[in-house]
């Protein structure tokens, strides 16, 4: 348990008590994902507390976005740092007792430095025997914005209405490939690659044979193939109507390719290219029906390296694959399916939405096999992250 110590300084370190705490309302059943462990950390480096009503509401600012989260908040603070009860031992029983210390009692007073009025009595100001009947007043300190908060939070923690606003967010994204040249060429007045002798030659005519003008060529540029292998099965299931909102706007604005796999591979370019999203998504469901299944990672890009890459779909592509590497495939045999499609991109970046959780490490499985062919590992669990995504995508 931490210590607060004799003098009220924290003697256990910003990142342990973060995660203690953070862990302890999670289990409580209060979202608490590891970006506000990360956030209180910082939050205790900057603000050291120097006593147990400063840790209070440097925690409190920190966790609590909702009115509604402040009893249970009150009751793990008090277990945590006071060792009355394990917020878990009642965990998921409907029926059990309130636990030892969720009793509702007194919060501390919010921290007031600003300078007494004249005239202004401890009865005006709120404090008991005032007007207020001895009621407690809260102040609310700080509040991140709706915005912020989609930004930070995972989608799998978003309910309805939240994550119909993150898809409005993420139709604002705009991925973008690094550019290649190309065999086409294009004149210009100035020095190219090469002497343009055919146009030359045709300007000569306008000057009775003479080469007054000499015409240079220069090749042209043009941005790198996007291709998204989104997976659809069970596993992503939370995410999964982000990502095809990300890839519904790729497809339209970036002229991407899309393809979705679960137990096998399915091309949505055409259904996601509507400029209604909700009726693209609408097609895009039709389409496929393996949704939510199980997970034939080798299979799936085998198969668009087959079907698809070798035809030109990846060659010298951008291929982004949305999966969080849970296949029941051989690892072998992923390894043997991301080689082959290593050697025909450009880049291979591989946006898992599990890297982001605490302790995360891609050492077994169809995750593991892949890892060594990608260029970028990118989480993408959030609003946040998916700016990642559109960074790792970008690079050259």
């Amino acid at each position: 348990m931490p210590d607060l110590g004799t003098g009220g300084e924290v003697v256990v370190g910003a990142g342990p008590l973060a995660v203690g705490l953070t862990t302890a309302l999670h289990r409580a059943g209060l979202p608490a994902p590891p970006d506000r462990a990360a956030g209180l950390a910082r939050a205790l480096q900057l603000v050291p507390p120097v006593d147990r009503e400063a840790l209070y509401w440097t925690c409190r600012v920190v966790l609590v976005t909702d009115r509604a989260q402040l009893a249970v908040f009150d009751a793990v603070f008090s277990a945590v740092f006071d060792g009355r009860l394990d917020p878990a031992d009642s965990r998921g029983d409907p029926t059990a007792p309130p636990p030892i210390g969720s009793e509702p009692r007194t919060r501390p007073a919010p921290p007031d430095d600003r300078p007494s009025q004249p005239g202004e009595s401890g009865a005006a100001a709120g404090t008991p025997g005032g007007d207020g009947g001895g009621a407690e007043r809260e102040v609310l300190l700080a509040a991140a914005s709706p915005e912020e908060r989609l930004r930070q939070t995972s989608f799998a923690e978003l309910d309805v209405a939240e994550l119909a606003g993150v898809r409005e967010l993420v139709r604002r994204l705009v991925l973008s490939t690094p550019v290649r040249r190309s065999r086409r060429i294009r004149a210009t007045r100035r020095s190219g690659d090469r002497l343009e002798l055919r146009r030359t030659v045709r300007a000569a005519q306008r000057s009775g044979g003479d080469p007054v003008r000499l015409v240079h060529a220069v090749r042209r540029t043009t941005p790198r193939r996007l291709v998204l292998l989104c997976d659809v099965s069970g596993s992503m299931e939370p995410y999964t109507r982000v990502y095809l909102t990300l890839l519904q706007g790729a497809v339209a604005g970036a002229r991407a390719e899309a393809f979705v796999f679960s137990t096998r591979l399915t091309r949505l370019t055409r259904q996601l290219a509507g400029r209604d999203p909700d009726l693209a998504l609408a097609r895009a469901g039709a389409t496929s029906s393996d949704w939510a299944g199980g997970t034939r990672l080798a299979m799936s890009i085998g198969r668009f390296v087959a079907d698809h890459g070798r035809r030109g779909l990846a060659r010298g592509a951008v291929v982004v694959v949305l999966s969080d590497g849970w296949a029941t495939d051989d690892p072998d045999d992923v390894a043997d399916a991301m080689r082959r499609l290593r050697r025909l991109a450009h880049r291979v970046v591989w946006v898992n939405p599990r890297k982001a959780a605490p302790g995360y490490a891609p050492v077994v499985g169809g995750m593991a096999a892949a890892l060594p062919f990608c260029d970028a590992f990118v989480s993408g669990h959030s609003l946040a992250a998916l700016e990642e995504v559109v960074a790792a995508v970008r690079e050259g």
